[in-house]
């Protein structure tokens, strides 16, 4: 495989410390998921982030390829869940809204888009990953 990108975030303190790129252009407090603090993110709201901006990308992809131009937006909802054997676990809800597309068309872009995505890629078969279409 062709390496294309790599990039590199530091993390001190775990989940009540700090994320941050060597040259600090990326730089964000955290702390566990709970009620919301001033200027403090946690692992899940970065991940679904990141998650929802890879998995649009896909779709885009996928939609251009298919001269389809509509705007298209993701919602991630990543949840962390206590399981008394495995200890911890992540699920995510990926809601798709695809503006001027008739549901079933909309669904296949989504079908398709969830088999390019590096991120659905990654986390297929190791989490639970429901997609949705608005």
């Amino acid at each position: 495989m062709k390496k294309i990108y790599s990039t590199t975030i530091i993390n001190t303190g775990g989940r009540e410390g700090e994320v941050f790129s060597p040259d600090k252009s990326f730089s964000y407090q955290v702390t566990s998921p709970g009620p919301h603090q001033e200027n403090k993110t946690n692992p899940e709201q970065l991940f679904a982030a990141a998650y929802s901006s890879c998995f649009n990308s896909a779709l885009e992809l996928v939609m251009s390829k298919q001269k389809i131009t509509s705007k298209s937006t993701v919602k991630a909802t990543v949840s962390l869940f206590s399981d008394e054997q495995s200890g911890f676990q992540v699920g995510v809800v990926l809601t798709v809204k695809i503006d001027d597309v008739d549901r079933a068309t909309a669904e296949e872009l989504v079908k398709a888009a969830h088999e390019v995505c590096p991120y659905s890629k990654a986390t297929r078969g190791n989490i639970s990953v429901e997609l949705e279409v608005e």
